[in-house]
Formats: C-alpha cells, structure tokens, sequence
C-alpha cells in the first residue's frame, strides 16, 4: 500500500497546527475522552478510514477504554456497553458525519436526545470534534493514507 501523496496537513503550511489546534479545543474534559474516542472510532468507520480505525482504538486504550466496547462500537445500538450519554452522542455523530442520507440530517429526536445528555457547551465540543474528525477521514481517503503503528 502506497498513500497518493504526503498527508495534505503536512504539506500546506499551517494545516497541521490549524487542525491540531482545533482538536485541542474538544479535549478539555467538557466531554469524557472516552466518549471522544468512540465517536471518533465510530464516524472513521463510517467514512471508512483505515488510519483512524487503527489509530483511535489504541488511543482510546491508552485513556482506559476497554475491547470489549472498542470492538461493539460498530453496532452501538444493539448492545449494553455505552451509557444512555454515550448513546446520545454516537448517534448525533452518525447524523452529523451522514447529513446527505435524509431529507432532515440531524432529526430533532437525536438533537433532544444528545441535549438531554450536555450542555450547550458540550453540545459545541460534540459538533466540533466530529466536524474535526470528518475533515481528517476525508483528507486520509482522498489520498490514501496507510495505517500505521507511528500514528499513535
């Protein structure tokens, strides 16, 4: 495997740092890391990204998280590993990360629900870090990006 060209945050100038900086900024506690790191698991595999469905898994250890969760994150709703919140935000993440699979992209159901869950203010980190999150699947895909135990 081969990537198409060196990750496009490398190569523009400031990228890197702008979409570090970004993330940053939802890593302040306002929302629980592991509930991060599933959404971030869960849209990666969504868009199907190989080195963040490699990367994320082994972060999300690092900060506790277990396999038997990591692995059932796919299939968040059929089974009892994830708190009602955690719910609520995989399923905000899934709207948000595939706004052009209904006629209404975030239903007011799932807003209610992840509302019930947070705060305006975790509400903002939530939208950013899947916002985040999505901008870098993207960018990994158009070129290609391999997986690789560097990443994380």
């Amino acid at each position: 495997m081969q990537a198409r060209m060196k990750h496009p945050a490398m190569i523009l100038p400031g990228a890197m740092h702008a979409l570090q900086a970004l993330n940053a900024v939802t890593e302040n506690g306002i929302v629980p890391a592991r509930t991060i790191h599933l959404l971030h698991l869960r849209v990666s595999q969504i868009n199907g990204c190989g080195v963040c469905v490699d990367m994320h898994p082994r972060m999300a250890r690092k900060d506790g998280e277990t396999d038997q969760r990591l692995f059932a994150v796919a299939a968040w709703r059929d089974t009892p590993y994830f708190t009602d919140a955690e719910r609520a935000a995989l399923a905000l993440a899934e709207a948000v990360t595939r706004l052009s699979d209904r006629s209404d992209p975030v239903p007011d159901d799932i807003w209610a629900d992840a509302a019930r869950h947070y705060d305006e203010q975790a509400l903002a980190a939530l939208l950013v870090s899947i916002s985040v999150i999505n901008v870098w699947n993207r960018l990994n895909a158009a070129t290609r990006q391999v997986a690789s135990t560097a990443w994380g």
